[in-house]
């Protein structure tokens, strides 16, 4: 059984703010993501507040007075610290990492060279600008690329790239939603996500979709990607996942709550992508899929979620 209390006083949280929408590329996924938190705070019995977060968020936060803040909020502006810096200066307990964790977690290159220096395995990579010389890169990484851009969720403005012509349009392509953008060699395997809750590795997640690989319409929109808990993995192998899991968090410095995601390659070693510090929480969504094989509602998710932002 988990560790982790199925049964929280809910009146011991005070009122909870929930900020969701806001105004990255993710708002839509956001106000998906913060009506579940809201939902499922009502169905807990919790006084809470739904607040999206626009130019008036300190007013409306000063109105609505709460005990604590719950982070439902994806993307620029709310997952990368300046959210998570305004509240601390306002002095309003929050859920999730910290300010400096969620601005490196955000930026997947600069997460990359700290995953470098603790020794934890990531796919080889390269910074691009629109001066780079691609002919190096691909000598460098191979044609085969997934390009990203440094500062983006969900997915939104990657591509998956077979050629030099094709990292061209990538390029361009994610150059537009981020000026940091990087190519990194595909890992050729399955691909795993960890859910991480107050210090505890949740059952690891296999995904499977017959697209190019997990996009934004795999993860949100389509009703045919496979999600498979058990993963499949050998007992071994999975605790194996889930203390790289729990070492890739601490490296950042995360806190809280949070989900790390993997590829594997033909001989069964993983690879550290990325780590998110407010991970979706729509029907779609992976980590209350996790929590519920390790026992948890959704209920009891989110209100142990918002139970972590008491100790700080």
């Amino acid at each position: 059984m988990s560790e982790i209390e199925l049964s929280v006083d809910v009146g011991k949280l005070g009122r909870v703010a929930v900020l969701f929408g806001g105004q990255s590329a993710e708002r839509e996924v956001s106000l998906q993501s913060g009506q579940a938190v809201i939902d499922a705070l009502i169905k807990a019995g919790v006084d809470v507040v739904g607040i999206d977060a626009d130019d008036a968020l300190i007013e409306r936060l000063a109105e609505a007075r709460p005990a604590l803040v719950f982070i439902a909020l994806h993307g620029a502006a709310g997952e990368d610290g300046r959210v998570q810096a305004l509240l601390e200066f306002l002095k309003y307990p929050y859920t999730g990492s910290g300010v400096q964790a969620s601005a490196i977690a955000m930026d997947k290159w600069r997460s990359k060279q700290i995953f470098s220096a603790a020794g934890i395995p990531s796919p080889a990579y390269r910074i691009m600008t629109l001066d780079t010389d691609l002919s190096d890169v691909v000598a460098e990484l191979g044609c085969e690329l997934m390009v990203k851009p440094a500062s983006e969720g969900s997915s939104i403005g990657m591509s998956k790239v077979h050629s030099e012509d094709e990292l061209k349009q990538a390029l361009a392509k994610a150059l537009a939603f981020d000026p940091h953008v990087f190519a990194e060699q595909v890992i050729s395997g399955a691909e795993y996500t960890v859910a991480v809750l107050d210090g505890e590795a949740l059952p690891v997640i296999k995904l499977e979709t017959d697209r190019e690989f997990y996009d934004f319409e795999a993860k949100y929109v389509l009703d045919d990607t496979r999600y498979l808990c058990p993963c499949g993995l050998a007992e071994e192998a999975e605790q194996e996942l889930q203390a790289l899991a729990l070492k890739t968090f601490e490296a950042l410095g995360c806190e809280g709550w949070g989900r790390v995601d993997f590829m594997a390659d033909a001989e069964g070693c993983f690879y550290v992508l990325e780590v998110n510090t407010v991970p979706g929480m729509t029907s779609h969504s992976l980590v209350p899929m996790a929590a519920k094989a390790q026992g948890l509602s959704f209920e009891d998710l989110v209100v142990s979620v918002a139970k972590t932002a008491i100790a700080q």
